[in-house]
């Protein structure tokens, strides 16, 4: 085991996990964010109780660690969430700069009792005029112009490697 991992917090997350789904605000997936031995953001599962299939354990601890430490960076932290990131919530951990996941279950064990994100792996590795929903792409000046605009004020850029 990693010398850094502190069981205390994936029981922590387990807790989490436990309320989500017994209280009916979405499925069984708790989630901490540890920073210097203390818990500084904390979540599970809020799919149904905000109506939103972006509320998973991982997101909303994301969300409460970086608003409790005002910053978008978390590249001191440390995160134990009971269920190996889906893909959507591996983006938000590089986008933060996570340093280091615990994980508790694995995509597989996830997948034998029927919430499997291996058809969105699978999607991921095609092209995107391969996949099962339509993504066209469809250039437009005046996008590329505000981009164009973004990148000449030389503003902090959120930029998973650069900067800060």
């Amino acid at each position: 085991m990693d010398q850094d991992y502190h069981p205390k917090f994936m029981l922590r997350a387990i807790e989490l996990s436990k309320m989500a789904y017994k209280s009916g605000k979405g499925l069984p997936i708790g989630c901490v964010i540890v920073r210097n031995g203390k818990i500084i953001g904390e979540g599970h599962n809020e799919i149904f109780e905000r109506v939103n299939p972006t509320s998973h354990g991982e997101m909303v601890a994301i969300e409460r660690a970086c608003r409790n430490i005002n910053d978008l960076q978390l590249s001191e932290c440390q995160m134990y969430t009971t269920l190996e990131p889906c893909p959507m919530c591996l983006g938000a951990i590089y986008w933060a700069k996570i340093q280091k996941v615990y994980y508790a279950n694995t995509n597989a064990d996830a997948a034998k009792v029927g919430f499997d994100d291996t058809f969105i792996f699978d999607e991921l590795r095609k092209s995107a005029n391969e996949r099962k929903i339509n993504f066209l792409y469809v250039p437009d000046k005046n996008a590329l112009t505000v981009l164009e605009e973004w990148k000449s004020k030389d503003l902090i850029s959120a930029q998973p490697w650069n900067g800060k």
